[in-house]
């Protein structure tokens, strides 16, 4: 099946010689969440802005929904929902009356307003004004305004940005139920602990370049190590020793201790900061 977004070989430059996006090549399926994942500058932002045609003249190949990226014309917006990191609504209406006038935008049928506006905790603000809403509130109805004619393709943008943790995996929830429907989901976040919990795939862009693909468990086991921690028995007394994950079937120690009367053995594993510490330094070396 053609995936949702192709790219190959980005470029991109805001100044003539300095390249924003450099080579840069991945891919988002069907029904997949993919992050972008970098430091701030890395690029990432520039990306999604190139997909979605707020940025032209870049090089390299840019295919959306199995169409060459500058082929599309207004209809694009008629499948794809984005959500930006800055909130963008009109400030003096309501959310409902917000969500009413994206709605009328679209040529297909949309999504009850309140039902969405419920979905994220916002049903009592639902005739507040826009201007009266905290970022997280904002970030909220970005969303939902996003997901009202049932896009195909997702881009999102911080999505959880400004929001308390039991907001955010409401926010969380709802988009893993748009990768279940089928839907593609590109999200850039500085947020790993979210990256590692519901993107399927992650990118980090650093530098403009790409410099690690792969499942978060992938990336986590590639880059970041882990330990194991044995608790045993040695001469009498118990001590605890760590060993890296990595080699344990050689590692003569290791050998050693689950010889010698285990009380405990306990394993863990590296997150995404430190596969992003880890590529991030690769990348400045």
């Amino acid at each position: 099946m053609t995936p949702a977004v192709r790219v190959r070989d980005l470029t991109y430059a805001y100044v003539p010689g300095r390249r924003a996006v450099d080579g840069v090549s991945f891919a988002v399926a069907r029904g997949e969440v993919v992050g972008l994942l970098g430091p701030s500058g890395a690029g990432k932002t520039t990306v999604q802005r190139v997909l979605i045609g707020l940025l032209r003249g870049y090089g390299g190949e840019v295919a959306v929904l199995g169409r060459d990226r500058s082929a599309w014309g207004p209809e694009f917006f008629e499948r794809v929902g984005v959500s930006p990191e800055l909130p963008a609504h009109y400030r003096k209406l309501t959310a409902r009356e917000n969500l009413r006038l994206f709605a009328s935008l679209y040529r297909a049928p949309s999504a009850d307003p309140d039902e969405l506006l419920a979905r994220v905790g916002l049903a009592d603000a639902a005739d507040a004004r826009v201007a009266t809403f905290s970022k997280g509130m904002q970030m909220r109805l970005n969303l939902v305004r996003a997901l009202l004619h049932g896009p195909e393709l997702l881009f999102l943008d911080e999505p959880t940005s400004g929001m308390d943790p039991g907001v955010a995996r409401t926010v969380v929830d709802l988009i893993g139920e748009q990768r279940d429907r089928g839907c593609a989901v590109l999200l850039t976040t500085h947020d790993l602990h979210l990256a590692d919990g519901l993107c399927d795939r992650v990118a980090f862009v650093v530098g403009g370049r790409l410099a690690g693909e792969g499942t978060p468990r992938d990336l986590r086991r590639a880059h970041g190590g882990g330990e194991v921690r044995v608790r045993h028995r040695r001469d009498g007394s118990v001590r605890e020793d760590v060993f890296r994950l990595t080699g344990l079937a050689d590692d003569a120690a290791f050998l050693a201790a689950l010889r010698g009367g285990v009380e405990s053995i306990a394993t863990t594993e590296p997150d995404l900061e430190q596969v992003f510490l880890s590529l991030t330094r690769g990348a400045e070396r």
